[in-house]
């Protein structure tokens, strides 16, 4: 009786060990589903005309090469390309330079007002941008530069947000290091330029997709200040045909497909590198 009340057990140990794993695994696919589910649906309607995307096909057509034919005829790929190519990886590279000094200098410096000044940094976080389009607008306006892509790119110069992200990864950058460059004689900048950076590689990485598919989506900001179509970006140039009267929705399925691709390619390119600087990872 004992042995076979053990062998019960076993099963029943294995069984109670499984479903929630089972649980787990049927919960993520859930969430990869809900997750992919749009962007498979672009490729679908990309397929159809605009009235079978209204019926709610949900099959493949035949219309792909036309869609493409008519996106390519309706817009001038190349030009909101380099446009949005140019603001997005400008944007991105500023604001991880001035970001990640910015983070370097509030982590290592000691000063009395230090602490104070980078809670009024973390403040600006709760102003919405919508309370700061105007005033943004009218600086922008007296230097003149409304339909500039300069315009674009100083707002997004210093980010609150990631300032906090190197800081807070900065606390993981071993000491030791900068005082041996130190004791070697190497200058502030030195050490930056040449440990902090190579060390901190991976954060800058993760800041890099964050920060370039922040910019490539920009959709507000871009959309008050460029008011010509040969500055607009992709996001704008999409909106635009999908605001139309009689809008292409089988075009505006082309320009999304198009406009997504950059962002990820972007993410498969640096996941690796992504992933370890968001786990704090230090090499």
């Amino acid at each position: 009786m004992t042995a076979v009340s053990a062998n019960q057990t076993v099963p029943a140990s294995r069984a109670g060990r499984l479903l929630p794993r089972a649980a787990t695994y049927v919960a993520l696919s859930v969430a990869a589903f809900v997750s992919v589910f749009p962007f498979i649906w672009m490729m679908i309607s990309s397929t159809n005309t605009s009235i079978d995307i209204i019926k709610g096909k949900a099959t493949f057509g035949s219309a792909f090469s036309t869609n493409v034919a008519n996106f390519f005829a309706q817009v001038d790929v190349p030009l909101v390309f380099w446009n949005s190519a140019k603001v997005a990886i400008l944007a991105t590279l500023l604001t991880i330079a001035v970001s990640s000094l910015a983070g370097y200098g509030f982590e290592m410096f000691r000063s009395k007002m230090r602490d104070r000044i980078y809670s009024l940094v973390l403040l600006t976080l709760m102003v919405p941008f919508a309370a700061l389009m105007i005033p943004l607008f009218m600086m922008m306006g007296k230097a003149g530069l409304i339909n500039t892509h300069i315009a674009i790119l100083l707002p997004t110069i210093a980010s609150a947000f990631i300032i906090f992200y190197f800081r807070q990864a900065t606390k993981a950058f071993p000491t030791e290091l900068r005082d041996a460059a130190k004791v070697d004689g190497l200058k502030e900048w030195q050490i930056f330029l040449y440990i902090y950076v190579p060390v901190m590689r991976s954060t800058y990485a993760a800041a890099f997709v964050i920060v370039f598919m922040m910019n490539w989506n920009n959709y507000l900001w871009p959309l008050i200040v460029l008011q010509s179509n040969d500055t607009k970006t992709i996001t704008l140039v999409v909106s635009s045909l999908a605001s139309a009267y009689y809008p292409d929705f089988g075009v505006v399925m082309i320009g999304t497909i198009l406009a997504t691709l950059p962002t990820l390619l972007v993410f498969f390119v640096m996941q690796r590198q992504f992933v370890a600087g968001m786990l704090g990872s230090v090499k």
